[in-house]
């Protein structure tokens, strides 16, 4: 009997414990939470991506709320307990690896806005943000090629290879699917968590198991600095200027503005504005060079779920008097598609290529106290007609499919990029 009675209080007092470890544990959950929930502030030099694939916005957010509407929170007595019981059995049972607490911590930020079921929001430790912001600014270590996400497949390929990079050298070509970053499945993946596996330090290499057709294979390419113009220009036969646009970063409007101006002065007739592959970017770069070649009036707008709505407009002062011909293809998204769907409403040049990416939403970057931010869908655009063609895409006025064989063939032969010089030399009198 004393022995059953003193294993019984043995357990009492273990349960005990665990009772006072869970409390702790879910006080200091509790404490952290509220700092980084409730100290919600504007971070100065927050600027959205791409990868991944993103438009930044900025201004108030009005809801009208008043301040008698109560809302329930889902920090409450019964989660932050319920967090604190699974950190208790992780850290007591968990057998494949260590887990610190700040792994732990930033999966509970992962985890809140992973299950917003949007896969353009995003959570980012400080280190990641940072990260961004050099992204924006054209700077990072990678493969030199252009990700984006297939809506139908749910997997990562490839719109774009940047010229002279890794990936260009390894053979991989626009379109290749990736569903594998060193034999993790990309199924389902975020662009993000995608971006940031391809991405690494600078002389390391990453292997991607490709789709190719009908073909599968791997390919290991090794990650350099990429020291990439977004903008890109020349002359072509006939009169004819052409400017190519990776993507809208910080960079990019007074890259565009030096090549638009010498292509110009060099007596352009006709301009070939190649968007192909273009992920998009930043919202108020794709608004300046929209307003070196828009009429009068909006280039976009956007409304937010209270219904606000914030215009971006052009003044006409700097209206394109040359025909002009967009190149887009279903690697064209975002910010790319604002630029081609006010030139198209507009009907100042003539949309050519195939359908694009049909990414109609914008992301705000919010930045917390702590230095990390969390990356939300805040608003629908539309173009100057009202157009949202989020989900839909833009449809080319001439459809004309990219023939790879030539491309990849010994003459490199873009037959889209010579359907448009061929379209625009018979526009020139």
């Amino acid at each position: 009997m004393k022995k059953e009675k003193s294993e019984t209080t043995q357990r009492e007092y273990a349960y005990f414990r665990i009772g006072i470890l869970v409390g702790l544990l879910s006080a200091v959950l509790f404490i952290g939470l509220t700092i980084a929930t409730v100290k919600v502030v504007e971070y100065k030099n927050a600027r959205s991506v791409a990868s991944t694939n993103e438009t930044a916005e900025s201004g108030n957010d009005k809801d009208g709320s008043t301040q008698e509407e109560v809302y329930d929170s889902v920090l409450n007595d019964r989660t932050l307990s319920k967090m604190g019981s699974i950190e208790s059995v992780i850290n007591e049972y968990y057998y494949l690896s260590e887990v610190d607490e700040e792994t732990l911590e930033d999966g509970i930020y992962h985890g809140m806005v992973s299950a917003l079921d949007d896969k353009y929001a995003d959570y980012f430790t400080a280190e990641e943000l940072e990260e961004q912001l050099k992204d924006n600014e054209g700077i990072y270590y990678g493969i030199a090629a252009y990700i984006s996400i297939d809506n139908e497949t749910l997997y990562p390929y490839i719109s774009g290879i940047i010229e002279g990079g890794t990936a260009e050298e390894a053979g991989l070509r626009a379109e290749d699917i990736i569903y594998k970053v060193d034999g993790e499945s990309t199924f389902q993946m975020s662009l993000s968590d995608v971006v940031s596996r391809v991405k690494g330090d600078e002389g390391t290499k990453v292997t991607l198991s490709i789709i190719r057709g009908d073909e599968t294979f791997d390919v290991e390419v090794e990650r350099r600095k990429v020291d990439r113009p977004t903008v890109t220009g020349e002359m072509l036969e006939g009169e004819i200027g052409y400017i190519r646009i990776s993507e809208f970063d910080s960079v990019t409007v007074e890259q565009f503005t030096e090549n638009y101006q010498k292509i110009r002065e060099a007596g352009a007739k006709g301009l070939i504005l190649d968007l192909r592959g273009n992920p998009g970017g930043l919202l108020n770069a794709v608004v300046s060079i929209g307003q070196q070649l828009l009429p009068e009036g909006l280039i976009v707008y956007t409304e937010d779920k209270a219904g606000n709505r914030e215009e971006h407009t052009c003044d006409g002062e700097h209206e394109i008097d040359i025909p002009l011909v967009v190149l887009v293809d279903g690697g064209s998204a975002s910010a790319s598609e604002i630029l081609t769907g006010a030139i198209k409403d507009y009907g100042v040049g003539t949309i050519m290529g195939t359908k694009t990416y049909g990414k109609g939403i914008v992301q705000k970057m919010y930045g917390l106290s702590d230095g990390s931010a969390i990356k939300l869908t805040v608003s629908a655009y539309y173009t100057p007609k009202g157009n949202n063609i989020h989900g839909v895409g833009i449809e080319p006025d001439i459809e004309v499919e990219f023939d790879a064989d030539a491309y990849y063939s010994e003459d490199r032969v873009d037959n889209q990029k010579e359907a448009a010089l061929s379209y625009l030399q018979e526009q020139i009198p």
